[in-house]
């Protein structure tokens, strides 16, 4: 490769531990070491996921993150899973709108075996024509299942509403006709534009030294040299709020999704939406919980969540409850949005808001494929350390006000739409 290594920035070994290199060919080596446990988590993130496909491609992503546990140019697929779990690790992968990543947890002792076999599936995968058929029953019966399963579903057709006609509206998993369309060289055409160099990076985080780490990764993908792609992405179309329900056979419960489209992830904004979101439905002691579940009793499940992409995402809530009772479930899930956009929430709940989001924050961090996880999301999205320190600090700083004024622009009632999914003899 010529010359080994050009360091774009690198931080002295801190609190944090955090450390970045970028190699010639364009790969990012994030780490961050812990010396005081005896494992690490090691992640290599491909830059693409569900929203760079085309409606014909719908699912591809996700079909290749399977298809490539079914042999590499070095190993046979029985053997892949073997070669992790044989030292006491594990390896597997997801993929997500934006993003695929696959990931090995083991001991410390292993960490050169751990980023051969998760680059050698990025890097070396044969996508065996016979295993190519066979997979596409496997995925159609993943569809299935999330299918059955209506609180996930339902979140489907929201999405749908959230960005009609966009990839980021399309499903993860794709169709059963789109999963069943696909040929190998399809597979193959896919890889070559988005599993690049400067699209990749590998995070690790636990009981190893970043050096070594750098040179693992070298060694490995010395011959990985494809031309570069940016990424260029479809912009959502403006958002126009929609009402749907959908009858669907065999089901008991109505289950009801209200949100709203928001900014993205690179908003100034999105701590305070993080905020926001606790306060509304993170937990048994939020408002959804306490005004809709303890003092109506009008279901078992009931919270909020934000979806947030680089430019753009959605924010809502979603409840599980009897059919006799939807209107009114959604009338009482408004009034929540409303009162947290017309008036600022007090410095007590605030403060207890900002203790278990910081407290979740470092909770999690104590966990190594939690923070190899973080590692790969916020170079992938910022480009740039986000420290925990920084990221603790931006909660800190939000006020009631910026409280306030996020749910008056996203909960205005005129921007929410409704999605529910109903018994068919309802």
């Amino acid at each position: 490769m010529g010359k080994t290594l050009q360091t774009m920035s690198r931080t002295p070994s801190d609190a944090s531990g955090f450390q970045r290199t970028v190699l010639d060919n364009g790969v990012r080596v994030v780490t961050e070491t812990i010396p005081s446990v005896r494992s690490i988590a090691v992640g290599a993130w491909v830059d693409a996921g569900s929203r760079d496909e085309t409606p014909a491609e719908n699912g591809i992503t996700h079909f290749i993150e399977h298809l490539v546990f079914k042999g590499t140019r070095r190993r046979k697929g029985h053997h892949i899973n073997q070669r992790m779990e044989s030292v006491g690790g594990y390896l597997n992968a997801f993929t997500s709108k934006e993003h695929t990543c696959f990931y090995a947890r083991a001991l410390d002792d292993h960490l050169a075996r751990s980023l051969d076999t998760t680059l050698d599936l990025v890097t070396q995968p044969t996508l065996p024509p016979r295993e190519v058929e066979k997979e596409k029953e496997v995925v159609v019966e993943e569809i299935k299942m999330y299918e059955d399963a209506p609180e996930d579903h339902v979140f489907d057709h929201y999405e749908d509403a959230m960005y009609p006609g966009h990839p980021l509206g399309r499903p993860v998993l794709g169709t059963p006709e789109t999963v069943r369309s696909f040929t190998r060289a399809d597979l193959a055409d896919y890889m070559d534009r988005h599993y690049v160099p400067n699209r990749l990076v590998v995070s690790v985080a636990g009981h190893a030294r970043h050096d070594d780490v750098v040179r693992l990764v070298e060694k490995q993908l010395a011959d990985f040299e494809r031309d570069p792609h940016a990424v260029l992405r479809e912009p959502a179309e403006a958002y126009v709020p929609v009402e749907r329900q959908i009858e669907k056979p065999g089901m008991q419960q109505a289950h009801l999704v209200v949100g709203a489209r928001s900014f993205g992830a690179l908003d100034d904004r999105r701590t305070a939406l993080s905020v926001l979101n606790t306060i509304l439905g993170g937990g048994m002691s939020s408002r959804l919980n306490q005004n809709i579940r303890e003092k109506y009793g009008y279901c078992y499940s009931v919270y909020s969540f934000v979806n947030l992409v680089a430019e753009t995402g959605d924010v809502g809530v979603y409840m599980g409850t009897d059919p006799s009772r939807l209107d009114r479930a959604r009338q009482l899930i408004v009034r929540e949005l409303a009162k947290l956009a017309e008036t600022p929430v007090s410095a007590r709940m605030l403060k207890r808001a900002k203790e278990q989001l910081k407290g979740s924050v470092m909770l999690g961090i104590e966990s190594m494929s939690n923070r190899m996880q973080r590692l790969g999301r916020v170079e992938l999205t910022f480009e740039r350390h986000v420290t925990l320190d920084e990221a603790l600090q931006e909660v800190e700083a939000v006020t009631p006000e910026d409280v306030r004024d996020v749910a008056a622009e996203l909960f205005a009632e005129d921007r929410l739409s409704t999605i529910a999914l109903v018994p068919a003899e309802a």
